[in-house]
């Protein structure tokens, strides 16, 4: 089996404890030579500033190839256009660009008044710049606010004509999800990369809520498997198992590349990694 190459999502820490968890992610999954990792905003850009010093940390402390996540939700085109120059100016020039999800009580995405009123002006914004590598989310199984499969499509050709050079998908947990929508793509004429996003299930009831808010179909088989798993205290190697399988079904069906959903826990991730070859290479570089 092919060996694939690797990229890895955290999010940026709220206190000094999970400031060391971060710590201890990246210096766990830094030497399986990520092609770029990338630090996340909080629904409603709750964790705007976090982000942006987590990124330059990151950047500036281990030579990491940083992937900034921007979004468009309650902030002007200034604002967010700013938080982007400051981002390069850090010496960040990767970027992954997202509408974002509404704050936590909002009744769905609202655009700021003098905000992007879409991922896709945001993404044409930077663009414009010329300063940025631009990646996009997209969903193999639809998006809760999409009226079908074929209007994720759609939106996804969108970002990708105006200036983003490759996709990064929602979650899923069977890979056929994943070539149909694959198929799907090629059909409409997209010829980006699109890569897929494995989440390893470090607790069943926070990823299975995740993928109900997030429009992931979730196989009667999964619940049957973790309920089983739970009551024999074998959740761990149930997780690993299932997600190391669906990614070599997915390097069998032509996939090099994967992405993975951290959720700063790197050991399932570093597992996984690990049985499909992908082992450590680099050593983190010295801060101290």
């Amino acid at each position: 089996m092919p060996k694939p190459e690797v990229s890895f999502e955290f999010f940026p820490p709220k206190s000094l404890e999970a400031s060391f968890r971060l710590w201890d992610t990246v210096n766990t999954l830094a030497p399986l030579d990520p092609r770029f990792v990338s630090v996340t905003y909080g629904a409603g850009g709750t964790t705007r500033e976090l982000t942006r010093e987590a990124v330059g940390t990151l950047h500036n402390a281990t030579g990491l190839n940083v992937a900034a996540h921007l979004t468009c939700v309650e902030a002007t085109r200034d604002e967010t256009l700013q938080i982007a120059d400051e981002f390069h100016a850090a010496g960040v020039s990767e970027i992954v660009a997202l509408r974002g999800d509404p704050p936590k009580d909002a009744d769905g995405f609202t655009p700021h008044p003098d905000g992007f009123a879409n991922s896709v002006e945001l993404i044409e914004a930077l663009a414009d710049t010329g300063k940025f590598t631009i990646r996009v989310g997209a969903y193999p199984e639809v998006h809760p606010e999409a009226a079908d499969s074929g209007t994720d499509v759609t939106w996804l050709k969108r970002k990708l004509d105006a200036g983003a050079s490759e996709a990064i998908t929602q979650f899923f947990f069977e890979a056929e999800s994943f070539f149909r929508f694959r198929d799907a793509c090629e059909k409409a004429g997209i010829d980006a990369p699109i890569i897929p996003g494995i989440m390893p299930v470090e607790n069943w009831t926070g990823v299975r809520r995740f993928a109900k808010a997030c429009g992931t179909r979730v196989p009667r088989w999964l619940d049957e498997a973790f309920d089983k798993a739970t009551r024999d205290n074998r959740q761990d190697l149930l997780a690993t198992a299932l997600a190391t399988e669906l990614c070599s079904e997915l390097i069998d069906g032509g996939v090099d590349t994967l992405h993975f959903y951290t959720l700063n826990r790197p050991e399932l991730t570093r597992d996984v990694c690990h049985a499909l070859g992908v082992t450590p290479k680099v050593e983190l570089r010295d801060v101290a």
